[in-house]
């Protein structure tokens, strides 16, 4: 399951984000860049006023340019203060490694987040430094805020390697940078622990500013919650029947409105074929794709109510980032099933043709249909972690 992480000043902050759904409290300065420290009685006040209805995170500055002694000594003050998580970011060089060794000591009796810059050439080497010397999780953000988001700075497919990389090393692996309601669902499909939001919070989404509450509860109804054990997510007052994110459609009128949302003539360098001759390098492939998408009686004049193109697109590239594949049908079969584990899909048509073989093209299309008992399904899937995106 991936949790809304919200980003928070003072104690007043921290309720605003706490009435609007947040599952991770995060204490910052944003004046003082990505994560820039507060003042550690500000933040033990913070502390106090949260209790223990939710977990809560604490910046402690990053190592570029830091004196490692003020890191070390920040870290436990955000400890002392009663963070649950303390995060640390650092650059890709060789004191950074010095500092997550250095920081081996605090991670025996706090919980450490590495934190790695996307605008920065991470080096993902460091996942598995941090997991030798103790640390709980990693993260992704943008050391350099306005100057663009998470995904301009890595593609899906390197965001899915780091994914895979905090698995591998047993890290909670997080995501953040500028992130904005449409690049909710695209990220979801990656099954992040959790994505991190400060800037989309804010009035006029300008970080320094006031929590806007509304827009807590957007990006909060974008992110399926923990189910029940009736399968519902646990919140009241919604009902999760309903479209509640990007791509999700009530259980009623199901096969009344459908809208085809597509992606035609997208040429991709691919590592795809059979032949020896295919292998080692790539060729151009196209990609023509029609999903059929089921509309709701519910409707939302924003992000939670539409189906991307951006999604179709991001389910190609993360699979064609995992390697080679020897035959386009096993690619078509592998894109139709990765559309369809959304629910509102009720089905797919990819198109798959190589560009480079012959004169002319070659190529298969496959169609792929949701059947009744997976659309009752996946009603139920849409609110579980790793199902409904």
């Amino acid at each position: 399951m991936t949790l809304m992480l919200a980003s928070v000043t003072s104690p007043a902050e921290a309720e605003a984000v706490w009435s609007g759904g947040a599952d991770i409290i995060d204490v910052k300065d944003p004046a003082k860049g990505a994560l820039g420290a507060l003042d550690a009685k500000v933040v033990a006040g913070i502390v106090r006023a949260v209790g223990k209805r939710k977990p809560v995170s604490a910046a402690a500055g990053s190592s570029f340019g830091a004196p490692p002694q003020g890191l070390m000594d920040c870290v436990a003050a955000m400890a002392a203060a009663g963070a649950d998580y303390v995060k640390i970011g650092f650059s890709p060089d060789g004191t950074s490694a010095d500092c997550v060794r250095a920081l081996a000591a605090h991670a025996k009796n706090t919980k450490l987040v590495g934190v790695l810059f996307a605008d920065c050439m991470p080096d993902l080497a460091f996942l598995a430094l941090m997991a030798r010397h103790g640390f709980a999780g990693a993260m992704l953000d943008t050391a350099k805020k306005g100057a663009g988001r998470l995904l301009d700075h890595m593609d899906i497919a390197a965001l899915d390697q780091f994914i895979g990389r905090c698995r591998e090393n047993r890290l909670m692996a997080g995501l953040a940078g500028s992130l904005e309601a449409p690049d909710v669902p695209r990220l979801l499909p990656l099954e992040p622990d959790y994505l991190g939001f400060r800037g989309s919070l804010c009035e006029g989404h300008k970080r320094e500013a006031a929590i806007d509450l509304s827009a807590v509860r957007m990006i909060r109804d974008l992110i399926p919650r923990e189910a029940n054990d009736e399968g519902m997510p646990k919140e009241s007052g919604i009902d999760w029947r309903l479209l509640l994110g990007r791509g999700y459609v009530p259980a009623k009128d199901r096969f009344v409105e459908t809208d085809l949302i597509f992606v035609h003539d997208l040429v991709l360098p691919c590592a795809v074929g059979a032949y020896d001759f295919e292998r080692g390098h790539t060729q151009n492939v196209r990609f023509n794709i029609d999903a059929d998408v089921l509309r709701g009686g519910r409707r939302f004049d924003d992000m939670r109510g539409v189906f991307s193109y951006d999604v179709i697109i991001d389910s190609i590239k993360i699979i064609l980032g995992r390697g080679h594949v020897d035959l386009i049908e096993t690619l078509a079969g592998s894109i139709a099933d990765e559309i369809l584990r959304y629910p509102c899909v009720a089905r797919v048509c990819v198109r798959i043709e190589k560009l480079d073989v012959v004169p002319g093209t070659v190529g298969v299309e496959i169609k792929r249909e949701r059947t009744a008992g997976q659309v009752a399904a996946g009603e139920q899937a849409a609110a579980l972690p790793g199902n409904a995106a």
